[in-house]
């Protein structure tokens, strides 16, 4: 592995970053609320499953007295 000097090393980031293609602002807001849709969908998910098993273990939990 060829050993590269920390001056190099600057210069090759320098140069990756310019090849980076940033989003816009409209992408970057549409992305935030996908974000938020999809861990509000999620988040209810969650909550039914846990409620169903949550009645469950009660009910079986009331069998057991």
């Amino acid at each position: 592995m060829a050993k590269t000097s920390p001056l190099e090393f600057m210069r090759q980031v320098r140069a990756e970053t310019a090849k980076v293609v940033w989003p816009s602002r409209k992408e970057t807001i549409m992305t935030g609320v996908m974000v938020l849709i999809m861990a509000s969908m999620l988040g209810i998910f969650f909550l039914g499953v846990d409620s169903f098993f949550d009645f469950v273990v009660r009910s079986l939990l009331r069998l057991a007295q």
